[in-house]
């Protein structure tokens, strides 16, 4: 079986590893830097907004056990649409949300989902999160793998307002 990627950025990389990394079908998920202009970029590179990368995830997944389409519905859920400088309590370019689109299918994928997120009237705000072509991606430093494994106690510190605001959005249904 062919293994396929998404790659998705939605604020901080801690946040966005573990509402995927224990699904069925995901082989490994891994926190990294994209969509800028230098190569192999440090976090404190990153973070001073000088090389145009935002955080992000990289997901291996068996499309068999979970679909790009289903995965692109799980990337919403996990952040704010109508926020295009950042993500609840990470401000900045780095902080931007972004679906990363390997192809023109994933590409239909995403721009469809975006359609119907923004016509369902969920949020009176525009949708604001970019499609963008996949850039190449940079692993992030060994520390910033897995965090919320590593580092639980932060990791739910991080997690509060993006769990609050999942709450209030997405919990209705």
């Amino acid at each position: 079986m062919a293994i396929e990627t998404a790659v998705f950025a939605g604020g901080c990389f801690w946040c966005m590893v573990q509402p995927f990394d224990s699904l069925p079908g995901i082989k490994k998920v891994r926190s990294g830097y994209t969509g800028g202009h230098t190569v192999n970029p440090t976090y404190e590179e990153v973070s001073s907004h000088t090389t145009g990368h935002t955080e992000a995830v990289k997901i291996w997944f068996d499309p068999e056990k979970i679909t790009y389409a289903e995965l692109v519905e799980i990337y919403w859920e996990q952040t704010d649409p109508t926020d295009a400088m950042g993500q609840f309590q990470d401000r900045g370019d780095n902080y931007r949300p972004v679906i990363f689109v390997a192809d023109e299918k994933q590409r239909q994928i995403a721009e469809q989902s975006k359609a119907k997120l923004a016509a369902s009237g969920r949020f009176t705000d525009p949708i604001v999160t970019t499609i963008e072509d996949v850039k190449p991606f940079y692993e992030a430093e060994k520390y910033h793998q897995e965090f919320y494994k590593k580092d639980p106690t932060r990791e739910a510190l991080e997690m509060e307002q993006r769990l609050a605001f999942k709450l209030a959005n997405w919990q209705q249904d």
